[in-house]
């Protein structure tokens, strides 16, 4: 939920999925302050979602950009899954569609079991793991 809890930090991953790194095109996409960006790319970096990489254009200081994780990638399908709920349930949602660049079918997030079952809420269950 430390993730989730800002709508800010959830807009920066999202611009991140898209490919945006650097600082100032995150405060110009997702349209928060300067301050504001600042604080939820520190909580993202300290989270493990995303990485600071030093780069340095001819003539400038070294800054930083902001890459994904791997935990980042991992992190896609809660986003997606959010989005994919609010085309759904929200006024609006319909006009934008998660869609498969390589052939242009609707996409959508799924739960599967690790047998490649289609897993539906009522069939769905937590344990505990114990090492062992």
């Amino acid at each position: 939920m430390a993730v989730v809890g800002a709508k800010s930090a959830m807009l920066i991953m999202r611009e991140a999925y898209y490919g945006t790194t650097r600082f100032d095109d995150f405060v110009r996409r997702v349209g928060i302050t300067k301050a504001a960006t600042s604080a939820r790319l520190a909580e993202l970096v300290t989270l493990g979602l995303l990485a600071r990489r030093p780069y340095r254009e001819l003539g400038q200081r070294s800054r930083d950009e902001y890459v994904l994780t791997e935990a980042g990638f991992d992190f896609l399908p809660v986003v997606f899954a959010m989005f994919q709920w609010g085309k759904r349930h929200l006024a609006g949602g319909d006009r934008l569609q998660l869609t498969h660049l390589g052939c242009g079918a609707a996409a959508q997030i799924e739960m599967r079991c690790g047998k490649g079952h289609l897993v539906s809420p009522s069939e769905l269950g937590i344990r505990l793991v114990t090492s062992g």
